[in-house]
């Protein structure tokens, strides 16, 4: 077999990038696992012998997309190493070839894998010097410009946050919502997007920072109400499953600290039910899991044990 053959034809690679995108917000994380390996050897061997103009940068954008959704996977699983290299990589091979807009969704990537390692200084300085560096008129900026831009700013406000400075993190804040004013909807399409963005997930986003001033009643007052709302949820469309769950815990977290622990439940439940494998690698679920434990007065129910052992309290 040659190595063209090896590689299939650069429209098909692309299609599988899409469809393992796919399980991967599907959360079928073994699928991907089983995947990636020979989607990013047939995206390399494309990149190393497409002929054409055309066709290499066809070719090329396909190995920087795996490489992107690679650093993705790895990520989320906590293989962070390995994480890092491919999105560097990613990020090395999008800014050779004029990828700009790909470029900054593997920075908007490579935040988030900081941020998970607690480096909040790290993420903070490349997500800002990223975001100011490509700063769009927002008056005629593409969409998919404003939800980058947006996204950048997102992660500006979660390491200010998280470093305990609140008045940058709120300008952080007030500079992704004016991103996501301009837009009409939530964009998530990858690899134009990372984790998605729009007007929900930039109001989520603010009440994530109320969870993490421990404002429990702050949150549940914002977590179903205006933007958050059924009626502007079908309006505005729904954030991506990440996005949401990471809300919910908030919430869930929010019922603990009040003593509804049912409540809690009830969104830990509804979690396992439609992200099941997503919800495993969430160390906040854990940890609502266990306040529920320890602050619980009465006889555990059988879903709260089933609960515990699924998460790995117990």
């Amino acid at each position: 077999m040659t190595l063209a053959a090896e590689a299939g034809d650069v429209a098909d690679l692309h299609q599988r990038i899409e469809d393992v995108h796919a399980l991967y917000w599907a959360d079928r994380y073994d699928s991907v696992a089983r995947q990636l390996p020979a989607l990013l050897k047939a995206t390399e061997v494309a990149a190393a012998t497409a002929e054409g103009n055309q066709e290499k940068r066809d070719a090329i954008k396909a190995r920087t997309f795996s490489l992107l959704l690679a650093g993705k996977y790895l990520t989320q699983v906590r293989q962070y190493d390995l994480a890092y290299h491919a999105l560097s990589e990613s990020i090395r091979l999008a800014r050779e070839t004029g990828q700009q807009l790909t470029a900054g969704t593997g920075i908007v990537g490579m935040c988030w894998l900081l941020l998970r390692q607690d480096r909040f200084d790290e993420s903070e300085a490349l997500a800002l010097q990223t975001a100011e560096a490509m700063e769009p008129r927002v008056s005629s900026a593409q969409p998919s410009e404003l939800a980058v831009w947006g996204e950048l700013w997102l992660r500006v406000a979660s390491a200010t946050v998280r470093n305990n400075r609140p008045d940058d993190a709120a300008v952080a804040r007030r500079m992704a919502g004016t991103a996501a004013s301009a837009l009409a909807s939530e964009r998530n399409s990858f690899p134009n997007h990372w984790g998605g963005f729009g007007p929900i997930t930039a109001e989520m986003k603010a009440v994530e920072d109320l969870a993490l001033d421990g404002d429990a009643r702050g949150v549940l007052r914002r977590a179903d109400e205006g933007v958050l709302g059924s009626k502007a949820l079908k309006a505005l469309g729904k954030p991506t499953a990440p996005n949401w769950g990471r809300h919910r815990l908030d919430v869930a977290q929010a019922h603990v600290a009040l003593g509804s622990h049912q409540d809690a439940m009830s969104e830990l439940v509804g979690l396992r039910e439609s992200n099941a494998a997503w919800l495993r690698h969430q160390p906040l679920a854990r940890y609502v899991m266990s306040d529920a434990l320890k602050s619980r007065k009465r006889t555990l129910t059988a879903e709260m044990r089933d609960m515990a052992s699924y998460l790995g309290v117990f």
